[in-house]
């Protein structure tokens, strides 16, 4: 069975979750502190960070190559568009997703003050500003789910506990968050500690 090293409240282990559950693939969850990674976990990853995922003899960190490699073990359904440029494109909308939202994400959580508020709001109108993008189809640019909803999800998720409300001119982003937060795969995905940030 596979095996995934993941932390508790950790955004990153939480797209790797999403992604098996997605998958409808059973793996064993190891939680882990990021101040004392087990012995275990450093044996497949010398960084000791999560996700990890180990599966008879490759083990894997960093979500995206986690992901690829579900993607491509097992192809159903597929995370990527079929054609090269939609692949491409995909893949540069989740770069864009972390480097503009998880970068401003990371400084609600790791920053203090002013500069937390600062990026609060920015990533509230950064989000405003794209509500449109989540408007006429069911899924995040696509009529198909892609890595692009494992990205935008758990960080939608997580919004209320850091703060951020989405003001009505994101009601799309909030309608698409919802109808997507009702799914077995989300809700598989979550730990009890991620169900405690909207409790």
């Amino acid at each position: 069975m596979i095996r995934l090293y993941t932390g508790a409240q950790c955004i990153h282990s939480h797209r790797a979750r999403l992604a098996l559950a997605l998958k409808g693939v059973e793996a064993e969850r190891v939680p882990v502190d990021p101040d004392q990674p087990p012995t275990a976990l450093l044996e497949h990853n010398p960084y000791g960070d999560v996700p990890t995922l180990v599966d008879r003899d490759i083990a894997l960190y960093h979500p995206e190559i986690i992901i690829d490699y579900l993607d491509e073990r097992y192809p159903h359904p597929p995370l990527l568009p079929v054609d090269p440029v939609s692949r491409a494109k995909a893949r540069l909308v989740v770069h864009r997703m972390q480097r503009d939202w998880y970068a401003l994400y990371d400084q609600i959580e790791d920053g203090t003050g002013a500069q937390t508020q600062q990026a609060r709001r920015a990533l509230t109108e950064s989000l405003v500003a794209a509500a449109e993008l989540f408007e006429g189809q069911p899924y995040f640019l696509s009529d198909e789910l892609t890595i692009m909803d494992l990205t935008i999800l758990p960080l939608l998720w997580r919004l209320p506990a850091a703060g951020v409300d989405l003001p009505e001119p994101a009601a799309a982003i909030t309608q698409y968050a919802e109808q997507q937060f009702a799914t077995d795969a989300f809700r598989i995905s979550l730990t009890r500690e991620e169900q405690a940030l909207r409790a």
